[in-house]
C-alpha cells in the first residue's frame, strides 16, 4: 500500500475521531436487505434459524441465541473471526488478532488447548471442519469475513446438541448474502499507522424474476499491525452463489475459493515482577509485544523434512496459510404439507502452519555455555551482521536475551470434507394447538493428512522484524548449531516428529417435536451419532521399537554437522493403525412460556457430546498395533447443560438474561508452563463444571443505541486423573466476567460510537498461582456519509494502547523476571472508503 494512499485516507478520515455501534437486523430470511438511512427503532421480531428445527421469533423459542450482521462487524475494528465471536455474549475467544492460533469456547466449558472443541463453527449451515480443534488447523483459519457476509448467528447450548454433530456447547453460523437486493459495494481500506491495504467488494441482484445471484470477496497485502519486515498478510477469497426460486421452494448453488496467509501472533517475551497474586507486567527493552513479533525478515526459512523424509526448505513467512476450494448445493421445497431441505458441500482444504515459539528465554551470556561449555561464544548466522561475533552478549539488543526456540511447522496436506444434511419438517394443526415435527439425517467425511516438524533453534529478541538466527560455538570455535539450528527435531528426542493420515466418517439421524398451545411451547429433540475412524500414523513416539532419528545431510554440503547427526525422521516402514468405531446419543428438552407480547421465560436441559479427533493418538488411549481404543469411553466427551432464562422486548428495549450450568469430561493434549516459564506438554484427563449467568441487552432511543453483553462464570476442575492437587481449582484463563458494549449515535450523515470488550483477571495456569491481568479494550469508530452512496470510515482499535494479555506461559513469577505471553495488538488506525451502487 503506497504512502500516498495512506495519507489520502488519513486526510479524509482525520476529522472524525469518534466511536460507534451497529443496527440490529434479524429476519427470518438470514440475508438482510441493504440499509438506508437510520430510522426510529422498531424492536424487530428476531427469527433465528441456526440450530433449531424451524425459524421462529426468539421470544417463542427455548434457546439462548445472538446474532451480529456485517455492518456491525465493520464497526468492531477487526476482521479476525475469533474477535468477532468474542463480541457475542457467552463466547470466550483467545486470539492475538489473527486466526491461525486461536481458542474459542462457550459458557465456561474448558479451553485446555487451541481450537474450538465444544463449539462448532459453520458456514451457510454446514461445518467448516467436522472437528474444531484439529492440531494446527483451527476452524477459524479457513474462514474469513468480508462484504459477502450477511449475518453471524450463534446458539449457546440448547438444541445445538441435537441439530449438529460435535457441537455440544453451541454453534456459530456465518451466513452469506444471496442477492435479494440489487446493488453492490466496493470498499478500500488501509492502515494509517501500519502497512496493510485491503479491497472488498460485493455485488448481487436478479438475473430474472426467479433467478438471483451474489458475488463478493476481498484481497489484502501488507506487513500488518506488528513488525515483521515483510508482507505477512497476503491473499484473499471470492464467494459466489446463484439461487433459482420456484413456487414452492428454491435451489441454490454456491462456491468459494480462499487463498490467504497471515502471521501467527504467538508467545513473545514480557517482563514480570511482583508476586503471583499481584504481578506487574511490562515490555522488555527493545521489544514491544503490542507492535513486535518473533517473525523476522532474517528468519525467513528453515530446513525440514517432508512426509517422505525428504529435505524441504520451509518458508516461515507463510505463517498460517489457508487454502479452500468448495462447492455446495442447497435446496428447500414444500411438498404435501412438508418442508424438505438439503444442504450439501464438498470442500478441498489444505495449507500450512508456522509458529516461532520459545522453549526458554535465557540471558545470552548464559545460553552459550549451557549448550557449548565454558568459554563458548556467539555469532550471528543471518541478517546484516551474519558471521560477526557477538562481543557483549549481556547488552544484546538492549535486553541481553536469546531465545532457545521451537519452530513449529505443519504441512496441512489434506483436510478435505464432504457434508450433507437432509431434513423434513411439518406443522400439524391440532385444534388450538400446533405440533411441529422434524426428522433428518446428517453424514460427513473428514480427511486429515498432516506432517509435523518441530525444530530447535537459537535467535535474538529484536523489535522491528529484525530478529536473527544465532550460532553457538565452543571455546575452540567448533559450531554446535547450523545456521542457528540446534536440532532438527526436539533436542535429545524423536518426539513430535509425526505424520497423520486419517479419515473420519460421521453419521447421525435426528428428530424433534415441538407442541405449542397458546403461550406455552414444549419441545424435545434427539440425535444419534455413530462414526468410524480409520487410517495410519507415523512417529517414533508410537513406541514398539520404532527408531525416530538418523543422520541426514540437511544442507547438502557433503558433511554431517552436529545438528545433522540425529535428525528426527519418520519410521515410514512401521506405521501405526487407526481403526475404531463409536456411537452416542444426544438429547435436549425445553419449555417456553410467552407471558405477554414483550415477555417470555424458558428452561432447557441438554446432553450432547464431542467425538475425539486426532488428539487421542500418540497416547495410551490408542493401541497403535490394532488401532483400537484401550478405553471405549475415550471416543467422545459428554457435555451436560441446563439453562433457564427470561426475555423482554418492547419499545426499543431488548433484554435477555439466562442462568446456566454445564459439566464435561475432557481428554486432551495441553501445552502449559512450569514455574520458570519453561514449556511443558501435558496429557490431561479431567472433569470440569461451570455455572453462571449471561446477559444481553439492546437499548435504542432515536439516534442513540447501546448494545451490551456480559457473562459471569464460576468454573472449576472437578477431577484430574494425573494431578489430584488441581481438583477444585479454576481452569486456566477462565475469568469470572467477560463483557462487551457498543454505544453509538447514528443519523443520516454520520455514525459515531465505540466498541468495548474486556475480561476480569484469571489464572495463567491450572495451578492457580500466577494471576493473568484482565483488560478493557476500547475501539472507537466513525462513519461519515457526505452523499448517498459514499461512506468514509475510521476505526481505532485499542485506542489507549493497552498491554492486554490473552495468555501467559508461566505458572509463577519466574526468577529471571521474563516470561512469554500472547498479547492483543496495540493501537492500530484504519481508514476506509466505501462506494455503494
Amino acid at each position: 500500500m503506497s504512502h500516498r494512499l495512506r495519507l489520502t485516507l488519513a486526510a479524509s478520515c482525520a476529522l472524525f475521531v469518534f466511536p460507534a455501534h451497529a443496527q440490529n437486523v434479524d429476519k427470518a430470511d438470514p440475508a438482510p436487505a441493504a440499509k438506508s438511512a437510520p430510522t426510529a427503532p422498531q424492536a424487530p421480531k428476531q427469527a433465528f434459524t441456526t440450530g433449531v428445527a424451524k425459524g421462529r421469533d426468539l421470544l417463542d423459542s427455548a434457546i439462548s441465541a445472538s446474532s451480529i450482521d456485517e455492518d456491525e462487524i465493520q464497526k468492531i475494528g477487526t476482521r479476525s473471526i475469533a474477535e468477532v465471536l468474542g463480541n457475542m455474549p457467552g463466547i470466550r475467544a483467545e486470539t492475538a488478532g489473527t486466526d491461525g492460533l486461536t481458542a474459542v469456547t462457550i459458557r465456561g466449558l474448558p479451553m485446555a488447548a487451541d481450537g474450538s472443541k465444544f463449539l462448532q463453527i459453520q458456514e451457510d449451515g454446514l461445518p467448516v471442519l467436522e472437528f474444531g480443534d484439529i492440531h494446527f488447523a483451527s476452524t477459524t483459519a479457513f474462514l474469513r469475513t468480508d462484504l459477502s457476509l450477511s449475518q453471524v448467528q450463534a446458539i449457546r447450548g440448547g438444541s445445538a446438541s441435537t441439530f449438529a454433530s460435535n457441537s455440544p456447547g453451541g454453534l456459530v453460523n456465518f451466513i452469506s448474502k444471496t442477492g435479494e437486493e440489487d446493488g453492490g459495494t466496493l470498499q478500500l481500506s488501509s492502515g494509517i499507522d501500519h502497512e496493510l491495504g485491503r479491497a472488498d467488494f460485493n455485488y448481487g441482484g436478479h438475473l430474472s424474476k426467479t433467478v438471483r445471484f451474489n458475488i463478493g470477496g476481498f484481497y489484502r497485502q501488507g506487513e500488518g499491525p506488528r513488525a515483521t519486515g515483510y508482507d505477512a498478510f497476503k491473499g484473499g477469497q471470492i464467494k459466489m452463489n446463484v439461487t433459482k426460486t420456484f413456487g414452492n421452494g428454491y435451489i441454490r448453488v454456491y462456491g468459494k475459493y480462499l487463498d490467504d496467509r497471515e502471521p501467527n501472533y504467538a508467545m513473545v517475551p514480557v517482563a514480570v515482577r511482583g508476586t503471583n497474586a499481584d504481578p506487574t507486567y511490562s515490555t522488555i527493552a527493545g521489544f514491544d509485544p503490542r507492535k513486535d513479533t518473533l517473525y523476522s525478515r532474517y528468519k525467513s526459512s528453515i530446513l525440514a523434512l517432508d512426509g517422505n523424509n525428504n529435505v524441504s526448505n520451509v518458508d516461515l513467512r507463510d505463517g498460517n496459510h489457508s487454502k479452500v476450494a468448495s462447492i455446495g448445493l442447497e435446496a428447500q421445497f414444500d411438498v404435501a404439507g412438508w418442508t424438505f431441505s438439503d444442504r450439501m458441500r464438498y470442500a478441498g482444504i489444505s495449507g500450512s502452519y508456522n509458529e516461532s515459539s520459545s522453549l526458554a528465554l535465557l540471558p545470552a551470556a548464559a545460553l552459550a555455555p549451557s549448550f557449548a561449555g565454558p568459554g563458548a561464544t556467539l555469532r550471528y548466522a543471518t541478517g546484516p551482521n551474519a558471521g560477526k561475533a557477538i562481543a557483549n552478549p549481556s547488552t544484546l539488543n538492549g535486553n541481553g536475551l536469546l531465545v532457545y526456540g521451537l519452530e513449529l511447522h505443519s504441512d496441512l496436506e489434506k483436510l478435505d470434507n464432504f457434508t450433507n444434511d437432509f431434513r423434513g419438517s411439518r406443522v400439524w394443526n391440532m385444534g388450538n394447538a400446533k405440533l411441529t415435527t422434524t426428522a433428518g439425517f446428517y453424514a460427513s467425511s473428514q480427511a486429515m493428512v498432516q506432517n509435523l516438524d518441530f525444530i530447535n533453534d537459537v535467535f535474538d529478541v529484536a523489535g522491528g522484524g529484525n530478529s536473527a538466527y544465532v550460532d553457538v560455538l565452543t571455546a575452540g570455535g567448533a559450531p554446535i548449531t547450523q545456521g542457528g539450528v540446534l536440532a532438527y527435531g526436539v533436542r535429545g528426542t524423536a518426539a513430535y516428529r509425526r505424520r497423520y493420515d486419517l479419515q473420519f466418517r460421521v453419521f447421525a439421524p435426528y428428530g424433534s417435536v415441538n407442541y405449542q398451545i397458546g403461550a406455552l411451547s414444549i419441545g424435545g429433540s434427539l440425535r444419534y451419532d455413530f462414526g468410524k475412524v480409520t487410517g495410519t500414523l507415523y512417529g517414533a513416539d508410537l513406541g514398539g521399537g520404532r527408531v525416530g532419528t538418523a543422520p541426514v545431510d540437511m544442507n547438502r554440503d557433503g558433511t554431517i554437522s552436529l545438528p545433522e547427526r540425529n535428525v528426527a525422521v519418520l519410521p515410514l516402514s512401521q506405521p501405526g493403525q487407526a481403526d475404531y468405531s463409536y456411537n452416542y446419543a444426544s438429547y435436549s428438552v425445553g419449555v417456553n412460556y410467552r407471558i405477554a407480547e414483550p415477555l417470555s421465560v424458558f428452561a432447557r436441559y441438554s446432553r450432547g457430546a464431542r467425538a475425539s479427533a486426532e488428539r487421542l493418538y500418540f497416547s495410551p488411549a490408542v493401541n497403535p498395533a490394532s488401532g483400537a481404543l484401550t478405553d471405549p469411553a475415550m471416543a467422545y466427551g459428554p457435555v451436560k447443560q441446563a439453562e433457564a432464562g427470561v426475555k423482554f422486548r418492547k419499545d426499543g428495549v431488548t433484554l435477555f438474561a439466562t442462568g446456566f450450568w454445564a459439566s464435561t469430561t475432557d481428554k486432551n493434549l495441553q501445552v502449559g508452563a512450569d514455574a520458570s516459564g519453561g514449556t511443558v506438554v501435558l496429557q490431561i484427563d479431567r472433569d470440569y463444571s461451570a455455572k453462571g449467568i449471561e446477559l444481553e441487552g439492546l437499548f435504542e432511543h432515536g439516534p442513540l443505541s447501546l448494545r451490551l453483553g456480559a457473562t459471569y462464570t464460576k468454573a472449576k476442575i472437578d477431577a484430574d486423573k494425573a494431578d489430584k492437587t488441581l481438583v477444585g481449582n479454576t481452569p486456566r484463563h477462565q475469568p469470572d466476567l467477560i463483557f462487551q458494549a457498543t454505544p453509538q449515535f447514528e443519523v443520516k450523515r454520520f455514525t459515531i460510537g465505540t466498541n468495548l470488550i474486556g475480561t476480569t483477571s484469571s489464572f495463567a495456569q491450572d495451578g492457580n498461582l500466577l494471576k493473568q491481568p484482565g483488560y478493557t479494550i476500547v475501539s472507537p469508530f466513525v462513519q461519515f456519509r457526505p452523499v448517498n452512496g459514499l461512506q468514509l470510515g475510521l476505526n481505532v482499535y485499542n485506542v489507549f494502547d493497552k498491554l492486554a494479555f490473552v495468555s501467559v506461559n508461566s505458572a509463577a513469577v519466574p526468577a529471571s523476571g521474563v516470561a512469554t505471553a500472547q498479547t492483543l495488538t496495540g493501537r492500530t488506525i484504519t481508514g476506509s472508503v466505501r462506494f455503494s451502487f
